[in-house]
């Protein structure tokens, strides 16, 4: 017995002590969407940062597929030794439960959250041509012609679909659902005037609007963006609806509290760096990291926001 008690000890000990010793061998950070997504951008910043001063190798694999649920299902299946994690958005980690019929991973179970990494602010912008410079007149216009004007979305489910769906809910008014499959797309629809609004990331928005052609009329987070703050956001504008675009560091269950924490500090450093804070706020993003729990809390206030919003849109992809 003595002699059981005491490897006992010894394996309990050894967690933390491995750990610390984190990485021991190369990394793969999986990205459910493709190369030069926002996502991918992230990943490799957090992957050079960590290469720079952990000396390990930090390799950036790209899954994209599904709305994300390819990518983040591979994070779910992989060893939980701390070779694999993986960069997610609140697509796959919370409203896809929604728009899916089933998921090949359960984001509460397989999944170990690790921290939030950035937020990005997005926002409504018009077609100049609608001629309208705020959002109450918005409103008014879309009352008075209702189901005469269209939105773009980067995709049905997204959330570009989900807070314009949500805007128009909240609004009483009534507009067209045409999706896109990209950002870059669903601005150059918008520019064309094919769609008269859309609710898109700033940093596709914001160097278009030195044209002309477009006008930025607010952004969709819960506070003014340090990033646009001369930008009022919807709720003050008159629309309750906020839309938090956010990425988030994830690992598959199993892996040990103490090597996520040594993940979490080792990530925080690292994005609120002035070098990396720099870079993302030439993307218009700005870091966020946070413990497990409260990404935990991030993910279920997504669901109970998006929820009302998808079922009153009758919106599903399978």
């Amino acid at each position: 017995m003595k002699r059981i008690a005491v490897a006992l000890v010894a394996v309990l000990l050894a967690g933390p002590a491995l750990a610390q010793d984190w990485p021991s061998k190369s990394v793969r950070i999986i990205v459910p969407f493709a190369a030069g997504a926002t996502p991918d951008l992230v990943a490799r910043l957090v992957a050079d940062a960590l290469h720079q001063k952990l000396g390990q190798t930090f390799i950036v694999e790209n899954r994209p597929g599904a709305s994300g649920n390819i990518g983040t299902d591979a994070v779910a299946k992989a060893e939980p030794d701390g070779s694999t994690i993986g960069v997610s958005i609140g697509g796959p980690l919370a409203i896809n439960t929604l728009l899916f019929s089933k998921l090949p991973y359960d984001p509460n179970k397989d999944l170990a959250l690790i921290t939030m990494l950035v937020t990005q602010p997005s926002v409504l912008a018009i077609n100049s041509a609608l001629g309208v410079n705020n959002v109450p007149q918005l409103v008014d216009l879309i009352r008075r012609n209702p189901g005469k004007y269209n939105f773009g979305s980067i995709g049905t489910g997204s959330l570009s679909h989900l807070a314009m769906e949500a805007i128009a809910i909240k609004s009483g008014t009534q507009l067209v659902h045409v999706p896109y499959t990209s950002s870059p797309q669903t601005m150059t629809a918008l520019i064309r005037n094919e769609v008269q609004m859309a609710c898109l990331p700033a940093i596709s928005v914001v160097p278009q609007v030195s044209t002309g052609a477009v006008k930025i009329l607010a952004v969709s987070t819960a506070e003014r963006s340090a990033l646009l703050p001369n930008v009022p956001t919807l709720k003050e504008s008159g629309i309750d609806v906020e839309a938090d675009a956010w990425m988030g560091l994830i690992g598959p269950a199993g892996l040990s509290p103490a090597t996520v924490e040594r993940i979490n500090q080792l990530v925080r450093d690292a994005i609120t760096s002035p070098a990396i804070r720099g870079k993302l706020a030439t993307q218009l993003m700005e870091p966020i990291p946070d413990t497990p729990a409260e990404f935990r809390a991030r993910i279920n206030a997504d669901l109970g926001r998006w929820k009302p919003v998808i079922d009153t849109a009758h919106i599903r992809i399978n």
